[in-house]
């Protein structure tokens, strides 16, 4: 250990501007550092404040101090900021700079400031038939320089390290696999008021199968109303997430057979409701071809569900060796998995068990410390570098 506080910068941008994925990502960890180490500095420097209520998912702590550009930055010039701005206005005491989503500016080994960085997924080079190809070649170029710049590099899951060193050629001894968790509203019980009142709310059916993530490709909704189709019993399915143009291709097939009126995709549910959502379902089916992690399937084994995940990425991580996966083009193994739960009580009360008892893995204060190791790694490097050099 160094033995004394850690003065740690970050990109923040995504924290005082995203809702959801890397934003949520971003607030989950700093919220959790300035819980289980206080004793450290965390500055998140930002272009410009965002939105309010996203700073505020941030408890107001002396700990966490928002930085943002010493002169006013608007348009490009806020994008010039973090690449480049950045590092000319860090303290002379910070320990370290951590880019959370695969980016890191310009010019720290320059300015003798160590880093981390974190890499969520390689998604873009795995499948790129679902990316544009300047959205791929921007990605790509951002991503192999941050790796080959950070003095460490965070994977979100062992199937995301095993592309970075795969895509990048990055030596593994490089790279620390950090966990995610789940925002904390997922772990406590719904009072049966919440669940009434979103019920009604959404006019949702008395049982049904639940989806969450976008609807789009990759993410493989298809397969969920397939298996429906293939089901001997009516099944319903609840799906939430941002429409993209793939949700006409899963509306279109429920319509040719039958099941549109069993279909109920939500794109607009408040995240708040979304434990209720998880609470009422039957069974949680993640069917995605690829995830970087997988947090949906982590968020419904919290509440109690029993999970489904696709084989061939990182969800038997996420998910654990008791939930149940299924090939993602085989429709007709996953409403056999599906009926096969249903039936079985005994096999769902164990799954739920189980399923609870995988995720404590995924605690705040495990994942802390293991990001913490991190940074000590790191900082002991550099005061190891910094005596050698007297």
């Amino acid at each position: 250990m160094t033995n004394k506080p850690l003065t740690i910068a970050y990109d923040a941008k995504r924290i005082t501007h995203n809702a959801t994925g890397l934003g949520n990502y971003g607030r989950m960890m700093i919220e959790a550092l300035a819980r289980f180490a206080p004793q450290n500095r965390y500055l998140l420097c930002t272009p410009d404040p965002g939105r309010d209520d996203l700073r505020n998912r941030l408890p107001q702590t002396p700990q966490i101090e928002f930085r943002y550009p010493r002169r006013p930055r608007k348009g490009i010039s806020k994008a010039l900021w973090r690449s480049f701005g950045i590092v000319r206005e860090l303290p002379a005491d910070v320990s370290l700079f951590h880019g959370l989503a695969g980016e890191l500016p310009f010019g720290l080994r320059r300015a003798g400031v160590k880093s981390v960085v974190t890499i969520h997924d390689l998604i873009f080079l795995r499948f790129p038939a679902y990316y544009k190809w300047i959205d791929r070649t921007i990605y790509a170029y951002k991503y192999r320089k941050a790796c080959r710049q950070a003095d460490r590099i965070v994977a979100i899951s062992e199937a995301t390290k095993r592309d970075i060193i795969s895509f990048f050629g990055i030596a593994p001894e490089k790279i620390d696999v950090v966990y995610q968790g789940c925002d904390e509203s997922f772990k406590h019980e719904v009072p049966e008021a919440t669940k009434r009142t979103v019920r009604e709310k959404y006019e949702l059916p008395e049982r049904y199968i639940l989806y969450v993530g976008s609807i789009e490709e990759r993410k493989n909704l298809l397969l969920v109303v397939q298996a429906a189709a293939r089901m001997k019993e009516p099944t319903e399915i609840v799906a939430i997430g941002k429409r993209t143009p793939y949700t006409a291709e899963v509306e279109k097939y429920a319509a040719q057979n039958g099941l549109s009126e069993r279909l109920h995709i939500f794109d607009r549910v408040e995240f708040a409701e979304l434990p209720a959502f998880y609470a009422m379902a039957d069974l949680f089916v993640y069917p995605s071809r690829f995830e970087g992690f997988g947090i949906p399937m982590i968020e419904a084994a919290s509440c109690g569900v029993p999970t489904i995940g696709a084989t061939g990425s990182c969800l038997e991580e996420a998910g654990g060796p008791d939930a149940a996966y299924v090939d993602p083009d085989d429709p007709q193994a996953l409403a056999e998995k599906i009926e096969e739960i249903r039936a079985d009580e005994a096999l769902r009360r164990r799954m739920i068990d189980a399923g609870r008892a995988y995720v404590a893995r995924f605690e705040p204060e495990a994942v802390t410390a293991d990001l913490l190791n991190v940074y000590e790694q790191v900082a002991r490097h550099e005061q190891t570098r910094k005596t050698e050099k007297r």
